[in-house]
């Protein structure tokens, strides 16, 4: 190895600084824009890294790693450790799944569903995924069937209308198919439903069909780092541009994809701290909102009129404005998003906005309600974890006891 090779974080003797330092540097985040994450100077980040300030406590710990978008706390701490921040544990219809994903379909031996068969049972999915507290399950028991049979009719397709119809299907089982793998430890075979989902869209030459890959492929990118925001602006700003000629004699499911996506170009806006920019999409996207029917909301995005007052929660949290994300989690009513795992990601996201506006026993209330949504979406966010993680540390005795309950009940913690 040559002298000058990018140090290895496990490599020993290594402090915590060292460790962090390496993997802002990793990152490509300089010291002042890690310092702004963390509500710190950027020379207190130097003196961090440098030695001259003491590895701080498990709440800035844990802050750091969320910044620095690390997968095991190991990374930065340099001690053994089981918790990986972003992505939860691995479902027991993974292994399914993902041999389904894999295999390859035969031409011959089964009779393939029509497009309009495939697209009925796919409404169903989408409905059960939106009707259960326990959506991964429900969603699990019912992929591998719907990829395999859907791969099939792709293959068995005979003139070209039906071909395209069955690619538009295929490409919204991968679109399915992510919601189940995305947390969750396979991050190449996300990869792979995302990239297979944009193909078999494009292949059918479906608007509707590219704008929900875009959605998804922009959110695989933005959730890998600030290396990966611009291609995720790319995709988002290109499938726009591909919709935007259609959107006027468009029905609302098109509206609707655009109108996410362009909430999506303010959640990557606000990753980067970019608060401008950031509020300026999510208006665009409130504008579209409005353009929907009162009681519409989208099978795949969840994007409505509902949900756009959650939108706005999440963009002030991801711009770190803790007092901002409180008053709209104060405008947002939870009960009018009919999904529950969406509600469950909303309830997580309230809960961010008081941790970040110093109120946690709050913030741990509010993940409780978010438990009762939907203990999967709970169990496999990283955020909901980390606040747990940094709760059961509390000096504070019935704050940590509430925090350990809970995080013996989505299975964080052992009884």
């Amino acid at each position: 190895m040559s002298s000058d090779a990018t140090p290895d974080p496990y490599a020993d003797p290594m402090t915590f600084g060292q460790r962090m330092q390496i993997l802002r540097e990793r990152r490509g985040m300089s010291r002042t824009v890690l310092g702004g994450l963390l509500g710190r100077s950027p020379e207190w980040v130097k003196q961090v890294e440098k030695g001259g300030i003491r590895a701080p406590g498990v709440d800035v710990v844990l802050r750091i790693a969320e910044a620095l978008r690390v997968r095991q706390l190991a990374e930065l701490t340099g001690r053994p450790s089981e918790v990986d921040l972003f992505a939860g544990p691995g479902h027991p219809r993974l292994a399914a799944v993902r041999s389904a994903v894999d295999a390859l379909a035969p031409m011959r031996g089964k009779q393939a569903p029509t497009p309009a068969q495939l697209r009925a049972r796919l409404a169903r999915a989408w409905a059960a995924r939106h009707s259960s507290p326990h959506h991964r399950e429900v969603v699990g028991s019912l992929l591998p069937d719907l990829i395999r049979d859907a791969q099939l009719a792709v293959r068995q397709a005979e003139r070209p209308a039906d071909w395209r119809a069955a690619q538009s299907a295929l490409s919204e089982v991968y679109s399915l198919c992510q919601f189940f793998v995305a947390y969750q430890p396979d991050a190449a075979l996300l990869w792979r439903v995302a990239e297979r989902g944009m193909v078999a869209a494009q292949q059918a030459d479906d608007p509707h069909a590219v704008g929900v890959s875009a959605w998804l492929l922009a959110q695989a990118h933005r959730d890998s780092g600030p290396k990966h925001f611009d291609p995720a602006d790319t995709i988002t700003h290109d499938a726009l541009a591909h919709l935007d000629p259609m959107l006027a004699d468009g029905d609302a499911n098109l509206v609707a994809i655009a109108g996410a996506l362009w909430f999506e170009a303010a959640y990557t806006a606000a990753r980067r701290g970019d608060t401008g920019t950031a509020w300026r999409h999510w208006d665009t996207a409130r504008r579209v909102a409005d353009q929907l029917p009162e009681h519409y909301y989208h099978p795949v995005t969840s994007f409505s009129r509902a949900v756009i007052g959650a939108h706005a929660v999440t963009v002030a949290v991801e711009l770190r404005a803790g007092r901002e994300s409180v008053r709209q989690a104060a405008g947002m009513d939870p009960a009018s998003i009919p999904s529950r795992p969406r509600r469950a990601r909303h309830r997580i996201e309230e809960a961010r906005a008081h941790q970040l506006n110093g109120q946690p026993e709050i913030a741990v209330a509010t993940l409780a309600q978010a438990h009762q949504e939907a203990p999967e979406t709970v169990r496999y966010n990283g955020y909901a974890r980390r606040i747990l993680l940094e709760e059961t540390e509390s000096r504070v005795a019935y704050r940590r006891r509430r925090a350990s309950q809970l995080a013996v009940e989505i299975g964080l913690l052992a009884a």
